[in-house]
C-alpha cells in the first residue's frame, strides 16, 4: 500500500528534531522507534522515553491515508540523511514492513504496531500558563544550564529548577559547588507562584530545539508535566518530585572585595593557566592585590602557569582557590563585555553578575589549594 510521496527535507526536519531523546539501546525495543503518523494533510513524528515525549509535524501534500506506524528511528534518520538533497521520498507498506524508496535506492524496514507505542498521559491538573520567546527562553537556559549536576545522588540536582511568580521567570541550577540564576520578565498577567524541577534531559533538548527568533514558545506547567508549544513542535516532559535548596541562601551578601573584570580578558588568562591543570585537579589560585590580581597554577609534575591581569582594585589582599572549569564554565556563556566579581575571604564563595543587572547571578564556591 502506497503511502505518500514527499520531499526528502520534509521528513528529515521533524525526525531530526525527535530523535535527541531516543536510546540506541532500550528493555523495551519500541522505545527505539519513532511513531510515524499519517493523516491526510500532516505526519507527525513522536518520540519517547517514558520520561519525554516530543512530536514534530510537517504539513503534506494531500494524501488520502490515514495510518500509524513505528521504525527504527536511527536507521529511517541515517537512510534520509544519507539520500541526495531535494530528492522525492516514497513510503509505501509492504505486509508488515515499510518501503522507503528514492531514485534507484530501496530500503526495506521493519515495524512495530502504532498501538503498542506507549504515549505520555495529558496530566489532568490544572496548569499555569504562559508566552515567551523562543529567543528569550533559550537564551535564560544557556545562562543556566552548565551548572546541573550530572549524576549526582541529589537526583533534583540533576535538573532545572523553573519559577513562575507574578511577572516573572526565573531558572536556577547547581551542583552543589556552583550555582547559576537568570531571570526575565514574561508579559502576561500576574502569574500564581509555582515552582517546578525539569529534568536534565528535557532541558538539553530544548536548548536544542528552540530557535534564536522571536517567535512565541506556549509553557503549560502543572504538578506533574511541563509542557512546551513552539513552531510544529510539542514537547511534554514529567516533573522531577523533589525539593530543590534554598537558592536565596547560597547568594552571598555583602562582600568586602569587589572586581570589575573584561570577561573576554579574563576567560583567555584563565585558559591559558588551565593548559598546566590535570583532569583530576582543575585548581586554579586568585591572588588578590591592589592594582593586581595574578591567577597561579601547578601540577604535579612541578609545573606552573602565572598570568597577571591590572585590576582596579585597592583593599586588601586576598589568595582564593577556584575549579577553572566552573569559572570558565560562566565566562564561556554569558555573552557581555564586563563582570563584577564579589568576594570575601579564602573560605568564601564568589558571587559573579553582570553590571546594572539584577537577572544573573552565579555562585562558585572557593577550593583548597
Amino acid at each position: 500500500m502506497n503511502l505518500i510521496k514527499i520531499n526528502r527535507e520534509l521528513l528529515l526536519k521533524p525526525l531530526q528534531a525527535v530523535s535527541g531523546i531516543i536510546e540506541r539501546r532500550h528493555t523495551l525495543p519500541i522505545l527505539s522507534n519513532v511513531l510515524l503518523l499519517l493523516s491526510p494533510d500532516r505526519i507527525e513524528f513522536v518520540a519517547t522515553d517514558i520520561e519525554i515525549e516530543i512530536t514534530a509535524s510537517v504539513s503534506t501534500p494531500a494524501s488520502t491515508v490515514t495510518k500509524g506506524i513505528t521504525i527504527a528511528a536511527r536507521k529511517f534518520l541515517d537512510i534520509l540523511r544519507a539520500l541526495p538533497e531535494g530528492t522525492d521520498v516514497s513510503l509505501a507498506m509492504l505486509d508488515k514492513r515499510l518501503q522507503v524508496k528514492s531514485g534507484k535506492s530501496r530500503f526495506n524496514l521493519q515495524t512495530l504496531p502504532a498501538e503498542d507505542f506507549p504515549r505520555l498521559s495529558t496530566s489532568a491538573d490544572s496548569a499555569t500558563q504562559f508566552t515567551v520567546s523562543q529567543k528569550l527562553l533559550k537564551n535564560l537556559i544557556a545562562l543556566v544550564q552548565y551548572a546541573m549536576a550530572q549524576q549526582d545522588i541529589r537526583y533534583y540536582l540533576n535538573g532545572l529548577l523553573m519559577i513562575v511568580e507574578e511577572e516573572t521567570l526565573k531558572l536556577v541550577a547547581t551542583d552543589g559547588h556552583r550555582l547559576a540564576y537568570a531571570a526575565s520578565d514574561v508579559k502576561e498577567a500576574s502569574l500564581q507562584r509555582q515552582e517546578v524541577i525539569l529534568p536534565r534531559k528535557t532541558v538539553i533538548e530544548l536548548a536544542k530545539l528552540l530557535a534564536e527568533k522571536d517567535d512565541p514558545v506556549s509553557i503549560e506547567l502543572s504538578v506533574t508535566q511541563a509542557r512546551f508549544k513552539f513552531g510544529d513542535v510539542l514537547l511534554v516532559s514529567k516533573l522531577v518530585d523533589g525539593k530543590f535548596p534554598d537558592y536565596a541562601r547560597v547568594v552571598p551578601q555583602n562582600q568586602p572585595r569587589k572586581l570589575h573584570l573584561n570577561r573576554n580578558q579574563l576567560l583567555q588568562s584563565l585558559q591559558r593557566a588551565a593548559i598546566l591543570t590535570s583532569e583530576k585537579f582543575r585548581g586554579v589560585r586568585w591572588v588578590l592585590a591592589p592594582a593586581t590580581l595574578k591567577i597561579v597554577c601547578s601540577n604535579t609534575e612541578q609545573e606552573e602557569a602565572q598570568e597577571e591581569l591590572d585590576v582596579d582594585y585597592s583593599g586588601e589582599s586576598l589568595e582564593i582557590g577556584f575549579n577553572v572549569s566552573y569559572l570558565l564554565d560562566v565566562l564561556t556563556n554569558v555573552d557581555v563585555e564586563e563582570l563584577d566579581f564579589a568576594l570575601g575571604d579564602s573560605n568564601s564563595s564568589a558571587l559573579i553578575t553582570i553590571p546594572d543587572r539584577e537577572d544573573f547571578k552565579y555562585v562558585v564556591m572557593p577550593m583548597r589549594i
